[in-house]
């Protein structure tokens, strides 16, 4: 082969330096292409059958102002219709007698000393037999949860049926509340919480007593309870679920026991008794008559042992009308002050003693408001404590993580929240705290004295 027929070969192929990088980019290019198409026949084929994929589902509903009269006279009527649909659905006293014989004709023996035992076959033989109204009840998870121990892998009759109860009461008192939700978002105002405890009173035996001059102190007396406890950051509206989850509406409820214990009673703040004693303080200590209490009316609270420097705090940091306190506040006050130990209380009382607004409480914040028990000390002819002892107690017994500084959480988390705060704002309770060993020791004389007698 001459050079003119290699040469012409040559020039006939393309070179494949400069080309090769073009056919890369074309082969991308045409990559995309292909998959710019396919993807939009892919789409589009889903198109057809998924129309709603076009926009974006609507998920808020706004609230009717309140000149739109006729949408919330809609929104009252179609909850009200869904609320009496709810309540037709849960178990009425004629179904619950009726699946109370059903058990017992399908208990499984040997019984458990006197209590009735069911297994699982029998268990869902009852199902079937209850009614659709049942169906919730009768499953897996729920026999489960109420196994324990039993040999035969029998679950009680009783424990059973009270669980069905429970579950009833709770959805009943839900929609009770609800009822009282005007808002309709799940949540109780002060307004709605009073309202449904002023139409309870008629329906609680042990409030028979209670004049109606003074319904409306025993319901703020009830209500300011709720909201303390379940209200932390004071937004003015509790949640209905937190309302159900507590204890409260229990004790309120309890009152319906024509036979309650006077013990009980109490012990039980929603109590006539409880709350005539708590109102009964309130205007003792309103020297002046004036409906409201002044610092050195409120000093005389307990034992009047409380310091003027906690005192301060407590009128500089709540709600005030020209230097004086409300019943609602005071009641506040008393809640906190009977419940240290509880977490609500025991912030309550940290917000008056972190007077540097730091969140947390420092050897000055200590020092601060011990140096006003030294002086009380002083005055009733005692001996001042060293604060630098008391300082040091105070945070062996918190153990904060910071040892310079004592959180809430840290008051929370140590269980001694309660005597940490009565050491620092109350004379009778550090004396209290500091004689407690030949208390203890006074106590055990006294009741050998009695045993020997």
């Amino acid at each position: 082969m001459d050079w003119k027929e290699i040469l012409c070969r040559r020039l006939a192929t393309p070179s494949t330096s400069p080309n090769k990088k073009k056919s890369e980019q074309e082969l991308k290019d045409e990559e995309m292409d292909l998959f710019t198409k396919y993807y939009s026949e892919w789409k589009g084929g889903r198109k057809n059958t998924n129309e709603f994929y076009k926009t974006i589902p609507r998920f808020y509903y706004r609230l009717p102002a309140e000149d739109e009269v006729l949408l919330q006279k809609l929104r009252e009527e179609s909850r009200a219709v869904f609320l009496q649909r709810k309540s037709r659905e849960l178990l009425d006293n004629e179904e619950l007698q009726n699946l109370w014989f059903l058990l017992d004709k399908h208990q499984t023996p040997p019984m458990t000393g006197e209590e009735a035992m069911i297994n699982y076959e029998n268990f869902l033989k009852v199902g079937e037999k209850a009614g659709p109204k049942c169906k919730q009840f009768f499953t897996a998870k729920v026999f489960a949860k109420l196994l324990h121990t039993d040999s035969y892998g029998r679950i009680s009759i009783m424990q059973f049926f009270n669980y069905v109860m429970r579950k009833v009461w709770l959805h009943q008192t839900r929609i009770g509340l609800s009822l009282y939700d005007v808002a309709g978002q799940g949540y109780l105002r002060e307004s709605d919480l009073e309202n449904y405890i002023l139409e309870l009173i008629p329906t609680l035996p042990q409030l028979d007593g209670l004049e109606k001059s003074f319904y409306s102190f025993y319901v703020c007396t009830a209500v300011r309870k709720f909201f303390f406890f379940l209200d932390p950051l004071r937004t003015g509206k509790i949640k209905i679920q937190d309302i159900l989850a507590c204890s409260f509406l229990n004790d309120l409820l309890e009152l319906r026991d024509e036979e309650l214990s006077k013990e009980s009673q109490e012990t039980n703040w929603f109590s006539a008794p409880s709350a005539l004693r708590v109102y009964g303080q309130y205007l003792n200590l309103d020297k002046d008559h004036n409906g409201m209490l002044s610092k050195e009316e409120l000093s005389c609270y307990g034992r009047a042992t409380m310091t003027n420097v906690f005192l301060d705090c407590v009128f500089q940091e709540c709600l005030t009308y020209d230097g004086e306190i409300d019943y609602k506040t005071y009641l506040d006050f008393v809640l906190a002050l009977e419940n240290r130990k509880e977490p609500a209380a025991l912030q309550y009382i940290f917000k008056l003693l972190d007077i540097e607004n730091k969140g947390y409480l420092n050897v000055f914040s200590l020092n601060y408001f011990f140096r006003a028990i030294q002086e009380l000390m002083k005055i009733h002819g005692q001996d001042p404590v060293s604060f630098q002892d008391v300082k040091d107690e105070i945070f062996d017994m918190v153990k904060p993580k910071d040892p310079l500084k004592i959180s809430l959480q840290d008051l929370i988390n140590s269980n001694q929240g309660d005597t940490v705060t009565t050491i620092l704002i109350d004379l009778n309770g550090f004396w209290t705290y500091e004689n407690r060993e030949a208390l203890v020791a006074n106590d055990n004389e006294n009741s050998t004295d009695l045993d020997d007698t």
